[in-house]
């Protein structure tokens, strides 16, 4: 994980590296499902595997991908 320093000299994580552990997250949570960040759109993005076929999702925060992703596998 990349960090720079703050005005106090502690580390502090990137961006870049927040977003990393954000889609880490919550791949754990969700075994399957391929999580990133697209920074060209800046949107979540997630591509959940389904009996029917995978299915790709798009949120603007972690929060509402999570939400989400759930409502999508309570559906089937």
């Amino acid at each position: 994980m990349t960090a720079h320093g703050d005005a106090a000299g502690r580390e502090e994580p990137t961006p870049a590296a927040m977003r990393a552990a954000t889609a880490r997250g919550l791949q754990q949570q969700f075994p399957g499902v391929r999580v990133w960040y697209g920074v060209a759109t800046g949107s979540w993005w997630a591509m959940v595997p389904l009996r029917s076929g995978p299915r790709l999702l798009e949120a603007p925060s972690p929060q509402q991908l999570r939400d989400e992703i759930m409502s999508l596998r309570n559906r089937g």
